[in-house]
């Protein structure tokens, strides 16, 4: 199925918001569409008067301090300033438009502090971000923001001794160390996905429905973070009779750990077990289903209740998704602080009491979700 013309361009303002500017025939290639597709979204966003265009470059349209543009080896791009002993390096991975948001919110407050980004955009390969973070160290920067793609728990025990070894100031976007591992003592800043689990169960189990299933792509750290916590809320909570977890689409998890045998049609999932209600991380596969149910004929919400978890665009379906927002732009932001707390305070005491901080997400109640009638199900 095509991408819908709002995500796509909601897409590009997440990616140009991230970093300042970028080239069109780069927008083309991380969005997998031709470059004439790109300079048409781009000529109507600047008529709207969302961003700015130049002659093969885009730019944000967002009051913020300009710097020239720099290609980096190796698939990263970086459009601000080269490092000169102030900046600090972002490492985010590639066509990551969650993470971008909250590169986003991290970029405001170092730019208000006076401190210059180096972008690094990590492609989709085990291990790419330690060479990116060597390159910027040589670059003489002053601290790190990162959020290493850890698919599976053999990449994250991969980065562990390199990442613990780091001589400047560092913090975690989004990325939770495994209890006793090295990396447990790391500065660190995380959605709660474990109460965005639970606002999404109690919202339905409000309504009404008692079986629900819940689906993720399981490609990052927080889609195992929760399928983990739905498992658990579900199994734990009175009200809950019969609940199940799949795949959220056939081609969902490349690279995870999955067996032969691991459920993937969701469809077919939500028959099974009668389920009245669905929840999915994250939003482009959710609008997906709603289109696939009515395809069967099954209407949304009248037979069906759909949470999204992301709420990047949500609301932008036929039929607008509730959906659980963690809170990304603020997760960067509250990152970028620590760090600058960090780089600010005394020479040599970098982290005198290492910080864990998690930030709750929100629940926006749409159209997607109602009261269990006797015909749902």
């Amino acid at each position: 199925m095509r991408e819908p013309v709002d995500l796509r361009r909601q897409r590009i303002l997440a990616a140009i918001e991230a970093r300042g500017s970028a080239r069109v025939t780069d927008l083309a290639s991380e969005l997998q569409v031709s470059v004439v597709t790109v300079r048409r979204d781009v000529e109507e966003l600047a008529r709207e008067g969302r961003l700015r265009r130049g002659h093969g470059v885009v730019r944000s349209a967002l009051p913020a301090q300009e710097f020239p543009a720099r290609g980096l080896p190796g698939g990263e791009l970086s459009p601000l300033a080269p490092p000169d002993g102030h900046a600090v390096a972002v490492v985010v991975p590639e066509r990551h438009s969650y993470l971008y948001e909250a590169l986003y919110g991290a970029r405001s407050a170092l730019e208000a502090a006076g401190r210059r980004i180096a972008l690094h955009i990590a492609p989709h390969v085990p291990g790419a971000e330690r060479p990116l973070v060597e390159r910027a160290l040589a670059d003489g920067v002053a601290g790190l923001l990162l959020a290493p793609r850890w698919r599976t728990r053999a990449d994250e025990e991969a980065d562990q001794d390199w990442l613990a070894a780091l001589d400047v100031p560092a913090v975690l976007m989004e990325r939770r160390p495994r209890p006793g591992s090295v990396l447990h003592a790391m500065d660190s800043v995380c959605s709660d996905h474990e109460y965005g689990a639970r606002l999404a169960v109690e919202h339905l189990v409000g309504l009404g429905h008692r079986r629900i299933v819940f689906a993720t792509r399981e490609d990052s750290p927080t889609a195992r973070t929760l399928r983990s916590a739905f498992a658990r809320i579900a199994q734990e909570h009175p009200l809950v009779e019969a609940a199940a977890w799949t795949l959220s689409a056939p081609d969902a998890g490349p690279g995870g750990p999955y067996r032969a045998d691991t459920p993937g049609d969701l469809y077919a999932r939500l028959r099974a077990l009668e389920a009245t209600a669905a929840v999915l991380h994250g939003d482009v596969d959710a609008l997906m289903l709603v289109h696939h149910l009515a395809d069967n004929g099954v209407r949304v919400p009248e037979d069906c209740s759909v949470v999204a978890y992301d709420d990047v665009v949500a609301g932008l379906g036929t039929t607008p998704l509730t959906a659980v927002a963690p809170p990304k732009a603020e997760v960067g932001r509250a990152a970028a602080e620590l760090l600058l707390q960090r780089l600010d305070g005394p020479r040599g005491e970098f982290a005198p009491v290492v910080r864990r901080i998690e930030l709750l997400p929100t629940l926006t109640v749409r159209g997607s979700t109602r009261v269990v009638t006797a015909n749902s199900g």
